[in-house]
């Protein structure tokens, strides 16, 4: 939206009337579909200050830096935890099952996925958004390359009810997935233990911008989760031997 608004300025700057459209808008009343953006574009399109094949390529690289501002849109945590973020990763990983007991004897909601033969994985999931604004998830939305503050917090964590961790954290722009294992996130420097008094074994675990750095050798693209996931399990294995 900066990039956008900035855009804008410098074509306003242009206009011949340029103080006289900034000050309509100071005033301007948006009622959905008009706003401010269709009134300045409006102007810019009439003074031919901006062209038809110019509006067309700003409008494509917005959306281009804007491809999961819808999700930001979904105000319930489960909504985007429990349902986008699994189905989400159910499309990308297509031999991920629901857990039952006949997959697993001892299942009873512990975790998320199963994969077979037989790992078991938590899906958490989260949004980067400016840690010091206090307007709607939407408009504080960052993009990947933003400089300002955020904190993304994976909540009830229980790393011995699951072999493997995936992370969803989306932008503005781009989707990440970190998969761990959990003997990796129990024992990593950002976890901390007791989120909830009493509750044994339970954490959280901070990605924030100025440590975000530290889990890029768990980092992985789309394609890559899968075998990512088999990997992360036989670290586990290995751990408990």
């Amino acid at each position: 939206m900066e990039k956008l608004r900035a855009h804008l300025d410098d074509l306003l700057d242009q206009l011949e009337q340029a103080d006289e459209v900034r000050s309509r808008l100071d005033e301007l009343i948006s009622v959905y579909p008009f706003n401010e953006f269709e009134y300045i574009i409006s102007h810019l399109l009439v003074a031919d200050i901006l062209t038809l094949d110019g509006y067309h390529q700003m409008r494509d690289e917005y959306i281009e830096r804007n491809l999961y501002l819808y999700l930001f849109e979904i105000s319930a945590p489960r909504g985007f935890g429990e349902r986008w973020a699994q189905g989400h990763l159910k499309e990308l990983v297509q031999d991920l099952q629901r857990p039952n007991k006949t997959l697993d004897p001892e299942y009873s909601g512990q975790y998320d996925f199963f994969l077979p033969p037989q790992v078991r994985i938590e899906v958490k999931a989260s949004r980067a958004v400016d840690f010091d604004s206090a307007e709607p998830l939407y408009i504080k939305a960052l993009s990947s390359d933003s400089v300002k503050r955020f904190d993304m917090n994976f909540q009830q964590i229980k790393p011995r009810f699951c072999d493997v961790f995936v992370w969803v954290a989306a932008w503005r722009d781009v989707i990440m997935y970190w998969v761990l294992s959990s003997s990796e996130v129990e024992s990593n420097a950002h976890y901390s233990r007791g989120q909830h008094r009493g509750n044994v074994g339970e954490g959280q675990l901070h990605i924030k911008h100025d440590n975000i750095q530290d889990f890029e050798p768990y980092l992985f693209k789309p394609n890559e989760l899968e075998a990512a996931i088999r990997s992360a399990y036989e670290r586990q294995q290995q751990q408990q031997i």
